[in-house]
């Protein structure tokens, strides 16, 4: 008998059966975001048709810029370091039925945190410093959307409502703070912190010209994963998520898992702030609220909250993210024209919720009342 992690026996007509019952059961969750990404990708080329463009250049321009040498592989993986994070915000909470799409916030207050601490510490040996900028940016971040969860939890406030505005509040007092009492007074026209010291600073990966903040976010994938699949607290956040009174019921603590899941999602996007600093950056400036957190609500989508599906999916938005200078300069497109694709493909995928549990290829159960309508007929 051959068995795999999870698969059934391949072995009979039975085990023949209850394989493509495994197989089914999880194609759905590609199927469909993959074919949404296409149907999205193909009205966006009506609207570059439309435009006097032509689609097929576009898309080899995109390619191009976004993975067709090993410069734009090292552009396009530095990108998604950031979309990593940003997408775990949203992942987290979404497995509580939560939608919290105020990351943004979270990562412009991480990184404020961060590098008030980096300056603060300064003289410090440069491990001590990196980590507790590290930990300043995941506690700002985890404090602000652990906030929306408690909102949420305690008083019934709507928590995509509450993070959209608490992260208009955050850009604001990141604003207020850069410009007032952190202020290098030697940054005269783009207001920014005090440039933190190369010590100080997050290197490469060797041989490489990509940041370890990549590094960083895929441990924090996979250990989001195993939170979520392997540990008790990931199985009662699922139970929760799928009927909050019956988790009550069994006497689950739904409150505590609601507010530590969402600050625990919080403090990855603040973490995504303080590498922004420590890594790219060098200093805490307007340039932090660079649209990671937006961008990273439709990576987490089309991962279907997967925190492993969210690694290649980030990678694919870096890609498309990294390829909008060169498509800006070589048909003369503006720069936020892979904004409206995203919107696009962000558009399709919310539309392509509503298949889901309904084609009777993916539902094994639709298949077995078939056979059994046949045999009493």
């Amino acid at each position: 008998m051959v068995t795999g992690a999870g698969m059934p026996a391949l072995f009979g007509a039975r085990g023949y059966s209850a394989a493509l019952e495994w197989i089914a059961r999880r194609a759905e969750a590609f199927v469909i975001p993959l074919a949404a990404l296409i149907v999205g990708m193909a009205l966006f080329s009506l609207f570059i048709a439309l435009v006097g463009k032509s689609p097929v250049l576009l898309y080899e321009t995109m390619w191009r810029g976004g993975f067709g040498s090993w410069f734009s592989i090292q552009n396009s993986l530095s990108r998604a370091a950031p979309l990593l994070l940003a997408a775990l915000c949203v992942a987290l909470p979404a497995r509580l039925g939560l939608v919290v799409i105020g990351g943004e916030g979270a990562i412009v207050l991480g990184g404020v945190a961060a590098a008030a601490v980096g300056m603060a510490l300064g003289g410090a040996p440069s491990f001590i410093v990196i980590l507790a900028m590290g930990v300043a940016g995941m506690a700002a971040g985890g404090i602000w959307i652990g906030a929306v969860g408690a909102l949420r939890h305690y008083r019934a406030v709507n928590e995509t409502i509450s993070s959209l505005l608490m992260a208009y509040i955050a850009i604001a007092l990141m604003n207020q703070l850069v410009e007032g009492p952190l202020r290098d007074p030697a940054s005269l026209n783009k207001p920014s912190t005090q440039p933190l010291a190369d010590i100080y600073r997050i290197g490469n990966i060797p041989g490489m010209d990509v940041h370890w903040g990549l590094v960083v976010g895929v441990v924090a994938c996979l250990l989001s994963w195993v939170l979520i699949e392997k540990t008790r607290w990931g199985f009662a956040a699922r139970i929760a998520g799928g009927n909050v009174r019956a988790a009550q019921v069994q006497g689950l603590a739904v409150g505590p898992l609601i507010v530590g899941f969402t600050a625990l999602a919080g403090g990855f996007a603040g973490l995504a702030g303080m590498l922004e600093v420590a890594a790219v950056q060098g200093s805490a400036n307007a340039s932090l609220a660079a649209g990671y957190g937006y961008t990273g609500i439709l990576v987490t989508f089309l991962a279907r909250h997967n925190p492993l599906a969210i690694i290649p999916v980030a990678i694919l938005l870096g890609g498309i993210d990294a390829s909008g200078g060169l498509i800006q300069r070589r048909m003369e497109l503006p720069d936020a024209t892979v904004l409206v694709l995203q919107g696009m493909i962000f558009i399709v995928i919310l539309f392509s919720e509503t298949f889901y549990g309904r084609f009777k290829a993916f539902n094994p159960d639709l298949w077995k009342r078939s056979d059994l309508a046949r045999e009493t007929a």
